[in-house]
């Protein structure tokens, strides 16, 4: 069996969750660039990662150009603000042509201007409440 092509992988938000996510894709044998304004966030990534670090600020363009987005397989914006989210996800998939964009949508009554701009979307808060309504074997389809 032939082993797929690695991806290039732009993650927007090294937090817990893009900290997670970039460190496994990594591992894994893709390319992944991380960009997050704090650069102790950036410093935090464990040896594992191999990736690139770009400290600043996503929402400049200037950033997601050195982070060769033109040429990014998928962008995930994972920062913990809906607007860094939305503005980043839509300038990718807009003016730098990228495919598959996926963001963290943290307040559920923004999932839809999201999905409008073909945004796919996660959502933590709808996730906790989905696992926690199951748990209590509670019907959640």
């Amino acid at each position: 069996m032939k082993k797929a092509e690695p991806l290039y992988v732009v993650i927007v938000g090294c937090g817990r969750i893009g900290s997670i996510v970039a460190t496994r894709l990594s591992i894994s044998g893709n390319n992944v660039v991380v960009i997050d304004s704090d650069e102790v966030a950036l410093d935090s990534l464990p040896d594992e990662f191999t990736g690139f670090k770009i400290a600043g600020d996503a929402t400049e363009v200037s950033h997601l150009r050195d982070a060769k987005l033109d040429r990014a397989d998928i962008l995930l914006a994972l920062t913990g603000d809906d607007n860094t989210n939305f503005m980043v996800s839509t300038v990718a998939k807009r003016f730098f042509g990228v495919e598959k964009v996926i963001a963290r949508v943290n307040d559920p009554s923004n999932e839809e201007i999201f999905k409008e701009f073909d945004i796919e979307i996660i959502s933590p808060t709808k996730l906790a409440a989905l696992k926690i309504l199951a748990e209590l074997g509670v019907d959640v389809t």
